[in-house]
């Protein structure tokens, strides 16, 4: 059976939703545009070169956020950041153990790590809408 949009209760995005999409999509876009950073937080011992651990995340961000934009792709999109920020979480654990090595302030470094939970929280919220109920 096709998708209808009016077998949903909320199709169009709300503007917590569209913001949360905003930032993925910025993020995964900066994974392309400015990859140097990104392969430099690569946890050393991952099974695959930091440049492609890069543009995997970078596309993991994109789908996801433009996933996050219409109401039957939106539970797809809420697993798949769920699974991405998880995946992610130890590139942020290195970088907050060695702030020095990327530039940043350590207390920076290690304030992200706290966000990780809420941003996950965001993630499952906004992935719940438009689902029917």
């Amino acid at each position: 059976m096709p998708l209808q949009w009016n077998m949903f209760e909320s199709p169009r995005p709300t503007p917590g939703v569209l913001a949360l999409a905003a930032v993925f999509v910025a993020a995964g876009l900066t994974h392309f545009v400015a990859p140097q950073f990104f392969d430099r937080i690569v946890p050393p011992g991952l099974p695959m070169p930091a440049q492609a651990a890069t543009l995997i995340s970078g596309a993991a961000e994109l789908a996801g956020g433009l996933g996050l934009l219409h109401p039957a792709t939106r539970p797809a999109a809420r697993w798949g950041l769920l699974v991405l920020l998880l995946a992610v979480f130890p590139a942020n654990v290195y970088m907050a153990q060695e702030p020095q090595k990327f530039g940043v302030p350590a207390w920076v470094a290690w304030a992200r790590l706290p966000l990780q939970p809420l941003l996950m929280w965001a993630v499952w919220r906004a992935g719940r809408q438009g689902r029917k109920r």
